[in-house]
């Protein structure tokens, strides 16, 4: 029997202030294939980037466990790389100096200088940005600064790529660039992602699989989606698509049958 690539096992989170006690997340279990994208879904507070943190190494798990290829994740390392909303990068540091910097911590004793070289350009070429490497990140875009942060990351060669809310600064139509540009990224790398999102449209366009949580507190998977469409997927052809619909009118339900209850609660 397979083992599970990567292993999210009956994992809860308490966080404690003063006298008092939050459980976040209470029981939540995921199995995650080699190669998946799978989007994470809910409202504000259910615990979404509480759970990638955790994924990530940034978060100790309160109770359970997480295992990636049987090993348990319980620091960060460079088999999980984050992409944040904030792109985070390096004010000082030139575009190639701020992807540079993680190739030669993650590189530095196996691969030669020039070497290192090579993969730092070709990670700026993944994400259209080999142009712009001499400029530092107030001289450029925001989209422009996200798709950097995108080949910082990839730049180590994660095992698991986490995306939380990469896009959520974004305009619209830079926004829309940019998941064209990871849906390309993820056909020819063939990596495991997770990311965080509120867009429901972005979830389905994106997704193998989206993993509904309920709300907060003690959130857990409250629904796990398979969307079944094909893969090359173009934005414009899945608008009429069944399967499209099927997918997010049904994320559309369940988050307004959460959104509801809270209401009347």
């Amino acid at each position: 029997m397979q083992r599970p690539y990567l292993k999210i096992d009956h994992v809860s989170r308490n966080f404690q202030r003063g006298a008092t006690q939050t459980q976040v997340l209470k029981d939540v279990s995921l199995v995650i294939d080699k190669g998946e994208y799978v989007s994470i879904i809910g409202h504000s507070g259910c615990g979404k980037s509480t759970l990638l943190n955790m994924v990530a190494g940034l978060l100790p798990v309160s109770s359970g466990a997480i295992l990636l290829e049987d090993r348990e994740v319980n620091a960060p390392g460079p088999d999980r790389a984050v992409v944040f909303q904030n792109h985070s990068l390096l004010p000082w540091l030139t575009v190639y100096d701020n992807v540079r910097l993680a190739v030669d911590k993650v590189f530095a004793g196996a691969r030669s200088r020039a070497e290192r070289h090579d993969w730092t350009m070709h990670n700026l070429d993944l994400v259209q940005m080999a142009h712009a490497k001499d400029r530092r990140p107030s001289e450029i875009s925001g989209g422009m600064k996200q798709r950097v942060g995108i080949a910082r990351a990839l730049s180590m060669e994660p095992k698991v790529l986490l995306l939380d809310e990469p896009f959520g600064a974004l305009d619209a139509l830079t926004r829309a660039h940019l998941q064209d540009s990871v849906m390309e990224i993820h056909a020819a790398l063939g990596n495991t992602v997770i990311m965080i999102t509120h867009d429901v449209d972005e979830a389905v366009l994106l997704s193998d699989r989206i993993v509904m949580l309920t709300n907060g507190p003690a959130a857990r998977v409250g629904e796990d989606l398979r969307v079944c469409l094909g893969r090359p997927r173009k934005r414009l052809e899945l608008v009429a698509d069944p399967d499209y619909i099927r997918a997010r009118e049904a994320v559309l339900k369940f988050l307004y049958e959460r959104h509801r209850f809270v209401e009347a609660a």
